[in-house]
């Protein structure tokens, strides 16, 4: 039931009748992507060409406790077209979306109403979110009437203003402010206290500090872990910042052209890699110590090259130094590398190449 989120949760679903005990089935999870892949392409003004976005993937979130899962990766992974797939932005190719239990893709129009209150976004570029022509205090008002939240006007500026308190704003020093009077911080938090605003059970963060600077990134963070702690808020975290992914994720996926490379607790993922992709990806992140350099060379094949695999074989088989013949003709299974449900999709993580016991996870 994917990577040990679910074991989080704790109680066992059962209890006592006059007839012993019996047990309960487990409520559904929060949220279940199966074999999710979107395909681009393929008609006459594609010239027939198909670039998979997407891949078979997987990701199981329980209601309890919130998370923070991490899906990191470099440009073109599939990570945006992911957001973008659970937001209901766009139509997956084949696969499922199941919040609560219930298709997303088959959501009744009161369904679809509770699930935009339930599953917010915060996106990337806090400068173009906003409609210039609209005080912050509009921005805000607008979520309040759209979704009924409050009585009358007393109880929503009292909503407002505990919105703003959670991201360390005054309403005072913004609400009658236009989105160009503000600091691209200041804007970032109130995109997040407008989620917050509907106390929603998940948010899709797409990149959301990649455009403040490192002080107000690190505040961001905060707020995202108290969101998660007090609010109990979940959220699937977008990046290609691996050094904030274990600053604040519980669970990391990494993505590498649609394919998960490797996944799993993000400790164990982040400080003892096993994939040659996921190995690079770390690599390449330069020490803070001037008087070291950087020592890491990165080959880039050219499109010809990385095409050679096939659609079948592992993705990165142009790029990796360790690629065998079999890497070419059919995709890596998920290898379970050390039992806390960290997995890798590498022949090199098969434990019976090294004389042990193979360990496959063909699922979430």
């Amino acid at each position: 039931m994917g990577i040990s989120l679910a074991v989080r949760q704790g109680d066992e679903a059962a209890r006592s009748t006059q007839g012993g005990l019996v047990e309960l089935a487990p409520p559904p999870p929060l949220l279940e992507i199966s074999r999710a892949t979107k395909i681009y392409g393929g008609g006459l003004l594609q010239g027939g060409q198909r670039v998979g976005a997407l891949r078979d993937f997987n990701l199981t979130l329980p209601e309890k406790p919130a998370a923070i899962v991490t899906i990191a990766g470099e440009s073109g992974s599939g990570k945006t077209t992911l957001a973008n797939s659970v937001l209901g932005f766009t139509t997956l190719t084949s696969g499922q979306i199941l919040y609560r239990g219930q298709d997303v893709s088959q959501l009744s129009r009161q369904q679809h109403i509770t699930y935009r209150r339930e599953v917010q976004a915060i996106f990337q570029d806090p400068y173009e979110v906003y409609n210039p022509f609209y005080r912050i205090k509009h921005v805000l008002d607008m979520v309040i009437q759209r979704f009924h939240l409050a009585r009358d006007r007393s109880s929503a500026d009292q909503m407002i203003e505990s919105a703003l308190r959670v991201v360390g704003l005054r309403d005072a020093e913004v609400l009658e402010k236009y989105p160009h009077q503000l600091s691209g911080g200041q804007r970032q938090r109130i995109m997040v206290a407008r989620a917050f605003l509907l106390r929603p059970r998940l948010i899709v963060a797409d990149e959301p500090v990649s455009m403040v600077d490192a002080s107000l990134r690190a505040m961001i963070l905060e707020i995202m872990l108290r969101m998660r702690d007090e609010y109990g808020i979940s959220f699937i975290y977008i990046t290609h910042d691996l050094s904030t992914a274990y600053q604040i994720s519980d669970y990391t996926y990494i993505l590498y052209k649609g394919s998960i490379a490797e996944k799993g607790p993000t400790p164990s993922v982040i400080e003892h890699p096993r994939h040659p992709y996921v190995q690079l990806l770390l690599g390449s992140i330069p020490i803070p110590d001037p008087k070291q350099r950087w020592q890491t060379s990165v080959h880039i094949p050219s499109e010809d090259d990385q095409l050679q695999a096939g659609v079948d074989g592992c993705p990165f088989y142009a790029r990796c130094s360790y690629h065998m013949e079999r890497c070419r003709a059919a995709m890596p299974p998920r290898y379970e590398v050390n039992g806390d449900g960290h997995q890798c999709a590498c022949y090199l993580c098969d434990q019976a190449e090294k004389g042990g016991t193979s360990h496959t996870n063909g699922g979430h």
